[in-house]
């Protein structure tokens, strides 16, 4: 898979779910993320439910969004990075950004961004221009910022156990 694909192979699922975020060495960095789909029928499903029947009712029409077997592991690796941030989901989308302009859909690239803001005031000294890269997962929200985008590999079937996210 060229590069170009991996991107537009990462940005075409629905859900993300980060797994593995790590430096293999000093300033480079790698991030392993799982497709997700949405599975109907949680009501139907024990182990969500438990012994709760009232929760039946609730959960009638509820679909969970999880990895399954089916799913797709991608890898990400910037060779060199500037800076990066890793928020919270939740917190991380109440803010405002309707005064930032990106491409893409769940993989972002920034040509104007708070992240590329507040860089700008906070560091100096690079010798080319920073670029902002984001990654929208179910649990995290990673910025990435650096001089080149990721190589993107789609490393195989998903890489662990189902995890669900509700």
């Amino acid at each position: 898979m060229n590069p170009g694909q991996g991107l537009n192979a990462l940005d075409s699922v629905k859900y993300l779910y980060l797994r593995e975020l790590s430096e293999p060495r000093d300033n480079s960095l790698r991030l392993v993320v799982d497709d997700a789909v949405r599975t109907p029928s949680v009501a139907s499903r024990a182990d969500t439910i438990g012994h709760l029947p009232e929760l039946t009712e609730i959960l009638k029409d509820a679909e969970a969004i999880e990895t399954t077997q089916s799913c797709r592991t991608f890898e990400l690796t910037w060779k060199h990075y500037v800076a990066y941030l890793v928020t919270e989901e939740c917190v991380g989308s109440c803010g405002k950004y309707d005064d930032e302009t990106f491409g893409g859909n769940l993989f972002r690239m920034y040509t104007k961004s708070h992240f590329l803001d507040q860089l700008g005031r906070d560091t100096g000294g690079h010798t080319e221009a920073i670029r902002h890269y984001k990654l929208i997962c179910l649990n995290h929200l990673i910025d990435v910022a650096a001089y080149a985008p990721p190589e993107v590999r789609q490393v195989g079937p998903v890489s662990s156990a189902p995890t669900r996210i509700q």
